[in-house]
């Protein structure tokens, strides 16, 4: 190895360990029950790009209430639109662990596991009687499964530029046919697996600006599914990132990112093709401190600039994402 690249290889690595939570993010998914995951990436450490060779875990939090009924991009109220059954809110806490290892060669693999804890309350519109319907449950989510190559590019001193792909599934691991005490079994869009293999790509870019650690960052991504499970067949997600990152000491820094996601209708005779499909756009601040050499805690908090949806759907005002990362 150059004297350049091994130079240029620690800036980055020092670059990443300042913002070790940025960029490979579970997209949200928008349905007319309100199931969601943020759309924050929070894994440039433990997703996408490992710090450096070896292994990282990252767990997090995401808190993400959706209570606000949309319509297009207007609000409304329940009841407004009439349908078989009014939504009134959901509330998704979810708790995320991300394990990636990096090999020296570049090439790296990624696990993610995400538990759901989900309340949900509508009404149904049952002969002329409103009966409310609620569902609280605490369920494993679908796994999923990457693997990525990384590039140190020839550049300035001043400025390593870290390029890469990633590529992957995400596995039919989580229930779909999870019932409330009734017995009544809750919406596709709302149980915490989907049924299907889904395909996941993506590629993503990183720069440092300066020796002092400030650097920007941009992904896509797109998680299309590759079948259909009991008549149900989620729409593909394409998501889009940029976010900058400045050290406000050598331990503290300060995060701040776009996130764009598009989610088209969900489709078969057990989906909600008429209100499900969406278009956000985000905003999200956060702030990431440095605990010793090996672990680093960070927040988030996301807030939508852009919201509009097919048909009658919840959607959130905001979501806090709180979490923990660690090198080994």
């Amino acid at each position: 190895m150059n004297p350049f690249a091994g130079t240029a290889a620690r800036a980055v690595r020092s670059s990443l360990s300042a913002i070790v939570i940025a960029a490979c993010f579970p997209l949200s998914a928008h349905a007319s029950c309100g199931s969601a995951f943020c759309s924050l990436n929070t894994d440039w450490g433990a997703g996408t790009t490992g710090l450096n060779e070896g292994s990282t875990l990252d767990l997090r939090y995401e808190r993400i209430r959706q209570d606000r009924l949309r319509s297009g991009s207007r609000r409304i109220g329940i009841g407004d639109v009439r349908r078989h059954h009014d939504e009134v809110r959901t509330l998704n806490q979810n708790l995320v662990a991300t394990y990636s290892h990096t090999f020296a060669s570049g090439w790296g693999v990624a696990v993610t596991l995400p538990f759901v804890d989900r309340d949900h309350l509508h009404i149904h519109n049952h002969h002329g009687e409103k009966l409310p319907e609620q569902w609280k449950f605490r369920e494993l989510g679908d796994v999923r499964v990457t693997g990525r190559y990384q590039r140190l590019l020839e550049g300035s001193d001043a400025a390593p530029r870290l390029v890469g792909a990633f590529a992957g599934l995400k596995l039919p691991t989580g229930k779909t046919g999870v019932a409330n005490g009734d017995g009544d079994v809750a919406e596709r869009s709302l149980q915490p697996g989907t049924g299907t293999t889904d395909l996941v790509l993506g590629a993503f870019h990183h720069q440092q600006l300066a020796p002092g650690g400030a650097a920007w960052f941009a992904q896509a991504q797109v998680q299309a599914p590759l079948n259909s499970h009991d008549g149900f067949r989620p729409g593909v997600q394409v998501g889009m990132d940029l976010g900058y990152a400045h050290p406000l000491t050598d331990r503290l820094s300060a995060i701040v990112q776009l996130n764009a996601v598009v989610k088209r209708r969900d489709r078969g005779a057990n989906a909600e093709p008429e209100d499900s499909g969406s278009r956000s756009l985000f905003l999200s601040p956060g702030l990431s401190y440095k605990i010793g050499e090996q672990f680093r805690i960070y927040g988030y908090f996301q807030q939508p600039l852009r919201q509009s949806v097919n048909g009658v759907q919840l959607t959130a005002r905001n979501a806090v994402v709180l979490g923990v990362s660690t090198l080994f």
